[in-house]
């Protein structure tokens, strides 16, 4: 029987350098004599290879933490020995407030900087048996394990090491600058924590419910701890579900438009504001406020904005061999991603250009924090699309930023007096004073003004009292559908857009 030996070992050379070795041997029968057969390899560079290879695949290379693969098999093994034990474990979840800034301002290698000094700190802040990792840019994730088989003590604990990070993280940092100076700079970080005892849990749940603290944690008001709260889950399951059904409200034509007639001082019918509504299969007609949001976060604004235009383009339209409704305006709300699309000004004018109508029936509104957002390049987009014929109405006046400033500058047509200011004008003097305000200001611009949310007669008189030219309300009609508003007109009759 051939009996083969291998080993590795430390090498130490004469001049006191170390190589390891790598050695095969094996007893050879020679001459009736038995000798030791071996070979032997120096294996240095490949161990050092194989050793930035793991590093590579385990661990953050800036930050030298582990990483997201490292982290999810430590927390598959942390799992599997709570079922052991019996004892609870937590993850927590933090982001690092206004990070960016620092990169804005000082450039990308102070980020780096502050990015290693933060998971020095972090890890001074815990156990050796507990895992930090970092998951990318500024977002770290810690798991402590072995904590209390009591669900009530583990969050306890859980809550101790959360704000002992949360404390570190927040004392000032001394960054390295190019030419050596020391810049100081202090960054908060939002955190939320889960707490699991259950045997069952799934990864992917709780990394969900750690990154919904988290979350919540921002809302707060950043520099702040948060626990996943399980009215957290509900919430976002929820959410979820409107999500899908959003998108196939979308491709299945589930939206619809409702119209809210807009009319002079004379009560004569200019026109109206598209208002959109979701025709849900179960749940009836749903109101904008429900899904507006989600559709602004999720993209999903895009094409219902797209959809919304087309559809009002359309409209008008049809509404022109009508000697009734021809000159009929409609107002069309428009989102902040809607408006910060590169090629918004070009699908607004193939719109008209598709529907063959005049571009001066065409209403947009603006909010003032959507202008605000690029000032320069709303000016852009809304002068090339004022000099092609569409006009524009700053929506909720008076609720936002209102400078003097940027309003001269705005190619409007039209101000819209929030309902804000118009729901108490009746027995409120600073509303009152408010409206005219922004009536003097309009005539002083040769802007329109239009009131929205006139529910009284006394609204309405004192509104055109005040100089007011243009209302819209529940005084005149609430938001109806397209034939219910067609009725609303003399010898109305319904026709259908030709979308």
């Amino acid at each position: 029987h051939e009996e083969r030996n291998y080993f590795v070992f430390p090498h130490r050379l004469a001049d006191g350098g170390v190589r390891t070795v790598e050695v095969h041997s094996s007893p050879v029968v020679m001459a009736g004599r038995t000798l030791l057969f071996s070979i032997v390899h120096d294996i240095t560079e490949r161990q050092e290879l194989e050793s930035r290879l793991q590093d590579m695949a385990f661990y953050d290379p800036l930050t030298h933490l582990a990483n997201r693969r490292l982290m999810l098999d430590r927390l598959r093994q942390a799992l599997l020995a709570n079922v052991r034990s019996g004892q609870c474990g937590a993850l927590i979840f933090l982001d690092l407030d206004n990070f960016k800034k620092l990169n804005d301002l000082h450039g990308h290698a102070k980020g780096d900087q502050l990015l290693c000094e933060v998971a020095r700190r972090i890890l001074s802040s815990i156990r050796q048996q507990d895992t930090a990792a970092r998951l990318g840019g500024d977002e770290f994730l810690v798991m402590l394990e072995t904590l209390s088989d009591s669900l009530e003590t583990a969050v306890i604990q859980a809550e101790m090491v959360a704000e002992k990070i949360r404390s570190a993280l927040a004392e000032p940092y001394l960054l390295t600058g190019d030419g050596g100076e020391v810049i100081e700079h202090h960054c908060s970080s939002s955190i939320g924590v889960t707490v699991f005892c259950d045997r069952q849990q799934d990864i992917d749940i709780l990394l969900k419910r750690a990154d919904m603290a988290m979350y919540e944690a921002k809302q707060a008001g950043r520099d702040t701890i948060r626990f996943f709260d399980p009215a957290m889950q509900a919430a976002i399951e929820q959410r979820a579900g409107l999500e899908n059904e959003l998108r196939s409200a979308v491709e299945s034509g589930q939206l619809r438009l409702f119209y809210q007639v807009q009319v002079d001082a004379g009560r004569k019918v200019q026109g109206a504001e598209v208002l959109l509504r979701w025709q849900h299969p179960r749940r009836g007609l749903v109101a904008p406020g429900e899904f507006i949001t989600l559709a602004e976060e999720t993209g999903m604004i895009l094409p219902i904005g797209q959809w919304v235009l087309e559809t009002a383009c359309a409209q008008i339209k049809a509404w022109q061999p009508h000697p009734v409704l021809r000159d009929l305006t409609l107002s069309v709300n428009v989102s902040a991603r809607q408006f910060a699309q590169t090629d918004f000004v070009e699908k607004v004018m193939l719109a008209v250009r598709h529907h063959a109508i005049n571009p001066l029936l065409l209403k947009l509104e603006l909010t003032e924090s959507v202008v605000l957002e690029d000032i320069e390049e709303s000016i852009c987009k809304m002068r090339a699309l004022k000099d092609f014929g569409v006009r524009f109405a700053m929506d909720d006046f008076g609720t936002g930023y209102s400078s003097l400033t940027y309003l001269k500058r705005l190619p409007l047509d039209q101000l819209k007096i929030d309902q804000s200011f118009v729901r108490q004008i009746s027995n409120d003097q600073a509303d009152r004073v408010m409206v005219m305000a922004i009536v003097d200001l309009a005539m002083n611009f040769e802007l329109d003004i239009i009131a929205e949310g006139v529910e009284t007669e006394a609204q309405f008189q004192l509104l055109h009292r005040f100089g007011c030219g243009s209302f819209q309300g529940y005084l005149f009609s609430k938001p109806v559908p397209l034939a219910e508003f067609e009725a609303l007109l003399p010898q109305g009759t319904a026709l259908e857009p030709g979308v």
